[in-house]
């Protein structure tokens, strides 16, 4: 593997450059007409054009991005996460180019796509399941009927897509067609697809996930377990691992059951598979991940081990280095997802130019970005712009930590969700690990009101900024735009 395709934008891409720069890999970026001057462009070693500014007629253009690959020279592509780093057709078109696709095979993330065929696989495979239906008989009385047999309330979900979409709770009989209805037009609109999955509904339960790796030849280990309970519309917003809520006992009996899920669907390179765990400490298969996830830091700080350069490792053919004995877990990490959203206005992105940065440091301090100052924050893309991480000897001191680098961190020019996260990480309930997927339900319902600065104040701020020394460092780094580069003030 000599250069690497990097099918994806904003901190996912700048980090795989990251690796592959420190293996000695060459890298390509990619970008749309809104990107031109986006961070993870000056990050790669070449970047080449794939499109407008619509994710559909760029970064999920199948065709332009093979395209590219092939124009490149590049012998591999990396899809991130997110676009089509869990798309079979996309896989499949890598490998028919001659490509090697750093990810699972088409036929794994298409069995594992569908729910209900992953739910069928994994209680095959001894994996446990909530108890539901995912029969190939769609009609709404057959539905109706399994819904009452597995008893209220029930979810709704749809077999197809992920990230919360179509998904629906009913808590009595009456309800349930509507509610299906509804789920069935969201699934069609947003996966073509309106195939349901039942479920019973698990209340209060927490989110835990295991990090699994897996070569060619069959060799399959975990990298242990991640909390990804905090969440709002099915959208994780802090991670940490260990989980607090797992005993050792716990811990085995969840990993092995990771394993063994990875194992039945023939899976190759890094995957998670999700768990809902409830208040008796049941867990159950919710669905496998076939792609690298947004929350691998936290695992790279308690085990030291780079996924990212497994994954290479695994894609160009080698086996894993290193056995299930050779994986150990020390101190504790937490991951706070920083995006540009208004907390104060229902969450809704808030799109804007990047006026100032200041990233925390310290010990035990990682700080992964996908911006600069002036980096422009479109609404085309997922609002993401960094991920803070700390790492501790402990969840309290990686808690402290992690209450200072979102008090040391600094940006100015868009809204974000940056005192939100001082709020979780600070709650009470949050450090006694009293956790759930309902947590920002129960304990933020009620706004405590603006936190945004006022006008003067950012003013003041940007007064400040006009004194001090121009940044003469280089685009990849810091500055992507010159008008920032030159500092702000203007003669005329």
């Amino acid at each position: 593997m000599r250069k690497v395709l990097i099918a994806n934008r904003g901190e996912i891409a700048v980090r795989v450059a990251r690796t592959c720069r420190a293996l000695g890999i060459a890298t390509v970026a990619v970008y749309s007409e809104a990107d031109v001057t986006a961070r993870h462009v000056f990050a790669a070693d070449e970047a080449l054009p794939i499109g407008p500014a619509e994710a559909s007629r760029s970064y999920l253009d199948i065709d332009a991005i093979v395209a590219a690959a092939r124009r490149s020279g590049a012998d591999a592509i990396h899809p991130g996460y997110g676009f089509l780093s869990q798309n079979g057709d996309f896989a499949e078109a890598v490998a028919t180019a001659g490509l090697i696709f750093v990810g699972p095979p088409a036929a794994v993330h298409r069995s594992m796509g569908d729910k209900s065929a992953a739910r069928r696989l994994m209680a095959s495979a001894g994996v446990p399941v909530l108890p539901g239906y995912d029969g190939a008989d769609q009609g709404d009385e057959v539905l109706a009927s399994e819904a009452a047999r597995i008893g209220w309330p029930v979810m709704i979900k749809p077999s197809r897509g992920g990230g919360g979409k179509g998904m629906r709770v009913v808590a009595r009989p009456e309800d349930f067609a509507s509610a299906l209805a509804a789920s069935r037009r969201e699934a069609r609109g947003a996966f073509g697809d309106d195939a349901m999955v039942l479920e019973r509904f698990v209340s209060r339960p927490r989110h835990v996930e295991v990090q699994v790796l897996a070569d060619a030849a069959g060799n399959v280990l975990h990298l242990f377990e991640r909390e990804c309970s905090i969440q709002r519309r099915h959208q994780k917003v802090v991670e940490e691992t260990p989980s607090p809520a797992l005993t050792d006992d716990q811990r085995r009996r969840l990993c092995v059951a990771g394993v063994a899920a990875a194992r039945a669907a023939a899976y190759v390179n890094a995957g998670t598979v999700e768990f809902l765990l409830d208040a008796d400490g049941s867990f159950h298969f919710l669905e496998m991940n076939t792609r690298l996830q947004v929350e691998h830091p936290v695992t790279e700080a308690v085990t030291g081990l780079d996924i990212v350069r497994l994954q290479l490792e695994i894609a160009a053919g080698r086996a894993l280095p290193l056995v299930q004995e050779d994986v150990v877990a020390r101190g504790h990490a937490l991951e706070c997802r920083l995006y540009a959203e208004d907390p104060d206005n229902d969450d809704l992105p808030s799109p804007g130019r990047v006026l100032h940065l200041v990233a925390p440091e310290g010990p035990g301090v990682r700080f992964d970005s996908g911006i600069a100052v002036g980096s422009e924050v479109t609404a085309h893309y997922d609002p993401l712009l960094a991920k803070v991480v700390t790492w501790g000897s402990d969840r309290a001191e990686a808690a402290a930590r992690m209450r200072r680098a979102l008090e040391d961190t600094v940006l100015l020019g868009v809204t974000t969700n940056r005192e939100r996260l001082r709020e979780i990480v600070g709650h009470p309930a949050f450090l006694r690990g009293e956790l759930h997927t309902g947590f920002l339900d129960e304990h933020f319902a009620t706004d405590p009101g603006p936190r945004s600065l006022p006008p003067e104040a950012l003013g003041a701020a940007l007064a400040a900024l006009s004194l001090e020394p121009v940044s003469r460092s280089r685009p990849s780094e810091s500055n992507v735009d010159p008008w920032s580069t030159v500092g702000p003030w203007r003669l005329a």
